[in-house]
């Protein structure tokens, strides 16, 4: 399948692998619909970028938890409801304490919100792709971040299950990665004293994730899978107490 010409709402676009899905995809000649919450001098450089490299280019800003209906409706207004993909990206990493406080945030931006979405952009369309953004943390255990793990582990399963829901009009794939980018406010050495526990040892890029997108957008056969781009780290799945 060609993508050129082709449009997509990312999701949680302005900054990290969601920019990197963003230009990558914008470089296919896919025009983009950018969604930020806060980030919105991010959101405006990235906007510049993509246009220079000759697509279309909309920005639609709103809390996910909140306004998610009303992001897709205001993609759909902006694009004129020429909407092909959906990326769910964006994700929360509130603080790892198990609290009912905790719970419900990170599940409703990480899991809760990636369905409506879904269900929504299903109805609006009469066939589109759909790619969840998930984390290699989902073959393992992990306690030590249990409120996050738990809402990918979730989004693993709504991935699966709307793909068969929403078959044969719609393709619904995950992908999973595993040390591409160091939490914000840490650099590569993080990533650097993890890389013992991938068995390729050593760590991704964002482009690799980039490329496991493109890869199932122009797929037209394949449908409820997820591809892990951890270099195999989800072979040896880690129990992290």
């Amino acid at each position: 399948m060609y993508l050129k010409g082709r449009t997509a709402l990312i999701t949680g676009s302005a900054k990290r692998i969601g920019r990197g899905i963003a230009l990558g995809l914008a470089k296919e000649g896919v025009n983009i619909v950018l969604h930020y919450n806060t980030s919105e001098e991010s959101a405006l450089r990235l906007k510049d970028e993509i246009e220079e490299i000759g697509v279309k280019c909309w920005l639609v800003k709103g809390e996910l938890s909140k306004d998610y209906a009303k992001i897709l409706d205001n993609a759909f207004k902006l694009t004129e409801g020429n909407l092909d993909f959906l990326i769910n990206n964006a994700s929360i990493f509130p603080a790892s304490k198990v609290t009912m406080e905790n719970l419900n945030s990170i599940v409703t931006v990480n899991s809760w919100v990636p369905l409506l979405l879904s269900l929504d952009f299903s109805r609006k369309l009469s066939k589109g792709k759909i790619v969840n953004i998930l984390d290699s943390i989902i073959s393992g255990y992990n306690f030590e971040r249990y409120p996050y793990f738990l809402s990918k582990k979730l989004l693993e399963i709504i991935t699966v299950s709307l793909a068969l829901k929403l078959s044969p009009s719609f393709q619904v794939n995950g992908v999973a990665p595993g040390l591409i980018l160091p939490p914000e406010g840490k650099d590569n050495s993080y990533l650097e004293n993890l890389k013992s526990f991938v068995p390729m040892k050593r760590y991704g890029n964002v482009e690799e994730v980039v490329n496991a997108v493109i890869f199932l957008l122009k797929s037209d056969f394949i449908t409820g899978q997820i591809i892990y781009v951890d270099g195999g780290e989800h072979l040896t799945p880690r129990v992290v107490l």
